[in-house]
């Protein structure tokens, strides 16, 4: 089966969740082939919330179904700048998947590729710019970006971690772009 995109929102918490790709698996027996399904799904809270999951059945819609509770049980946490883009650059890797998360200005919108696109967008992120390199399996390509997602560190966590105020961050900041840019 090819990769679609589906929509839905849930009443209770205002997830939504996407199907990044369904995959029909056959076990051949005595009188033919049985068939059975696998689904790849990502459920976010566009706030900056966001999971995967990954379900199996004989049925697609239960498969979807398994694949959504699973990914709602592992949502992680991501700091957004502005709500709308990451702080910094970050990579992340899976098996042969590698991918590379950009920050990107204001206007700029989601330029990434398939599983990656949905996940973005079920974190509720509108500027990023990403690459992935490596493998196009939309499994390594989710993983991969979860582990780059999850190196994503706000001012206020490295603040808090060295000891200093967050003024002093985002100042030294600006001085090293204004040295850069000049």
């Amino acid at each position: 089966m090819a990769r679609s995109q589906v929509k839905t929102k849930e009443e209770n918490n205002d997830l939504i969740d996407r199907l990044v790709h369904i995959n029909r698996v056959a076990k051949v027996v005595k009188g033919g082939r049985r068939f059975g399904f696998a689904a790849l799904v990502v459920v976010g809270d566009q706030k900056g919330k966001v999971g995967f999951g990954h379900g199996k059945a004989k049925e697609v819609p239960e498969a979807i179904k398994k694949a959504t509770d699973d990914a709602k049980r592992e949502m992680i946490k991501v700091p957004l700048r502005d709500g709308r883009t990451l702080h910094h650059d970050v990579q992340g890797h899976h098996g042969a998947g590698k991918v590379i998360l950009r920050t990107a200005p204001s206007g700029t919108g989601i330029i990434a590729g398939g599983p990656m696109r949905a996940i973005f967008e079920a974190l509720g992120v509108q500027d990023v710019v990403a690459k992935s390199q490596g493998t196009s399996n939309p499994y390594n390509m989710v993983r991969a970006t979860f582990n780059a997602l999850k190196n994503e560190q706000s001012p206020r966590m490295i603040a808090s971690r060295r000891g200093l105020k967050v003024s002093n961050l985002i100042t030294r900041r600006k001085e090293q772009n204004v040295e850069v840019d000049g």
